[in-house]
């Protein structure tokens, strides 16, 4: 099954940490914009989500999965399936294909929010690793994010990134 990851997931590290995953590559959702308004449920925090604009020229860079569907149970227990996220059929564009893939949308949405500066990062490191956009990434990079009080649970998170 395809899996659109747009979010920390775009990371292969991060992603292939929870379950196997075979990376295709970018694929681009039409009619939506990325946020970070979906509230964590774990640590209150603000994590990535699409939210649809009725607007063809939106448009959510992404990174396009190959996954067993044997996998789908545990990548819905790592992201809240039923806790802030439904699980959707989405149409996305990759490689001039359109496909239908498997994404985590937001059930609530709380705009106050902001994420912690570790899970920006791991979006900044998918985007950069895929090759999105500069000017993407850069939109990225400007979301206003928070230390987590946390500290161990930062450097934990980050931990992949510094060792190959």
């Amino acid at each position: 099954m395809y899996y659109f990851a747009y979010g920390s997931n775009m990371s292969e590290k991060r992603l292939t940490r929870r379950i196997p995953a075979m990376r295709l590559g970018v694929a681009v959702l039409r009619g939506y914009m990325l946020a970070f308004t979906k509230p964590s449920e774990a640590d209150g925090s603000a994590k990535c989500d699409v939210c649809p604009t009725g607007n063809e020229n939106s448009l959510v860079y992404g990174v396009l999965y190959e996954i067993d569907p044997e996998h789908k149970p545990v990548l819905d227990r790592y992201e809240g399936l039923g806790y802030g996220y439904t699980s959707e059929t989405l149409e996305v564009t990759h490689n001039g294909r359109k496909l239908s893939a498997l994404a985590y949308v937001a059930v609530n949405r709380d705009e106050t929010l902001k994420p912690f500066h570790w899970y920006k990062e791991h979006v900044v490191q998918g985007a950069v690793e895929n090759d999105l956009p500069q000017e993407y990434v850069n939109g990225i990079k400007s979301v206003k994010s928070v230390p987590d009080p946390d500290g161990k649970r930062s450097a934990m998170e980050l931990e992949i990134y510094r060792n190959p």
